[in-house]
């Protein structure tokens, strides 16, 4: 097994919690089968078959968040609910209203559901203790929120941490580009994003194309910046790194795999050797990542004295996504990028405020939210450079102005303003 995606959390190291405590936490979550009349059910299920929830190697941990989704196209939905209308309309000589047709749809949903498919999904988190990582092998940040919500809902005493590092991505992405040189340890592929900065996000793509360091110049002195670039770690893992310091496109080099061909084991001597080899090399590959990325940042700017509560709390009080990447870039980090103070403060500087509908930054966050079109707590903080707590609030305080929708299941909101 390896990865194909990392979304990376912070944890003390060394974490105490033992793999025993864990599962015993995790235990009343467990996966059980949807019922015929649930469209979902999501649960902690066993890594291996027969196994306990948390699969320990080495100290190293495996938990795996198992889903049932049940497959009922619109379309069908809809077609039945037309013909059951037809019936209705005959019998009773006329249409049926409009409350009529919602209430008969809702009955041919109910109808319909136990002849609905099942899709199953599986999504694998690792934990290392000994490091201090908790990776989430999901390629949206919003599927990852949906395992962090419900592990820490069952250990609540998780001491979960953004994972924040002292340059901004997207300036050192565009740095490495621009100077045709990438840092100790890593190469830089054939695959790149490049975006322009202006109102007119004008992007350029590369896709197994060689990446000519004039070109890729001219395109950031125009006001574009690297937000997606495909690298090689020490010839051994190639992956995709974005501007949200997501990790995507994960894929051991022969250099690993055929290292691991010579001997012939059984399932799960194989499945262990895996996930050591796996384990020991992405911890690796994380720890140069975040040091090419200037280190981590443990204090980035003035935060809210509320921020340093738990994401448990928040996860359980707002349902919310969670943000993964606080960045504290230096000047000049963002070629074609002015570092400009925050509504007039100094960088890193946000002005005191509740994150209500009073809050001095409140229409700073509706102007980011109705620019980029889409309502995060993400978004939010990395164009304001604020903490958890307020961005959240200041969501909240647009739901109440009807600006956004409420938050879905998924913590996903939509932006409705004009």
């Amino acid at each position: 097994m390896f990865f194909k995606n990392l979304q990376a959390y912070r944890l003390p190291a060394p974490w105490a919690m033992t793999a025993d405590a864990l599962a015993e936490a995790l235990a009343p979550q467990a996966f059980t089968p949807a019922s015929s009349n649930e469209l979902i059910r999501q649960g902690w299920s066993a890594p291996r078959p027969n196994g306990g929830l948390v699969h320990t190697v080495n100290k190293q941990m495996l938990i795996r968040l198992r889903g049932e989704k049940k497959l009922l196209p619109a379309t069908v939905i809809n077609q039945v609910t037309k013909a059951r209308a037809a019936e209705m309309e005959e019998a009773q000589g006329f249409a049926p209203g409009k409350k009529a047709m919602k209430e008969l749809k809702e009955r041919v949903t109910d109808e319909l559901l136990p002849r609905a498919f099942s899709i199953e999904s599986n999504t694998w988190t690792w934990i290392d203790p000994v490091n201090g990582w908790l990776v989430v092998d999901a390629a949206s940040p919003a599927k990852a929120d949906e395992v962090i919500k419900l592990l820490l809902k069952a250990a609540d005493r998780m001491p979960l941490e953004s994972l924040r590092v002292q340059r901004s991505p997207v300036g050192v992405m565009t740095d490495w580009l621009a100077t045709d040189e990438a840092p100790a340890g890593f190469t830089v592929d054939q695959d790149a994003t490049l975006r322009a900065t202006g109102e007119s996000k004008a992007q350029v793509g590369y896709k197994h194309h060689s990446l000519d360091p004039e070109e890729i110049r001219r395109h950031i002195q125009a006001g574009k910046q690297c937000t997606r670039l495909a690298m090689t770690w020490e010839s051994k893992i190639s992956f995709v790194l974005d501007e949200s310091l997501a990790v995507k496109s994960v894929k051991p080099l022969d250099v690993l795999t055929e290292a691991d061909k010579g001997s012939i084991r059984n399932d799960d001597e194989r499945f262990d050797g895996d996930f050591m080899l796996m384990t020991g090399e992405l911890a690796k590959l994380m720890a140069d990542l975040v040091e090419a990325l200037g280190g981590e940042a443990k204090d980035v700017g003035a935060r809210d004295d509320a921020d340093t509560a738990s994401l448990r709390g928040l996860m359980r009080e707002h349902g919310a996504t969670i943000t993964k990447v606080t960045t504290a870039p230096a000047k000049g980090d963002e070629p074609g990028r002015e570092q400009r103070p925050v509504n007039g403060h100094g960088q890193g500087e946000v002005p005191a405020g509740d994150g209500s509908a009073s809050d001095p930054l409140y229409e700073q966050a509706v102007a980011v939210v109705r620019t980029n079109q889409r309502a995060s707590i993400s978004l939010v903080q990395r164009h304001l450079r604020i903490g958890y707590n307020r961005a959240a609030r200041l969501l909240e305080a647009m739901e109440r102005s009807g600006i956004v929708t409420v938050a879905a299941s998924n913590g996903s909101r939509e932006a409705v303003g004009a």
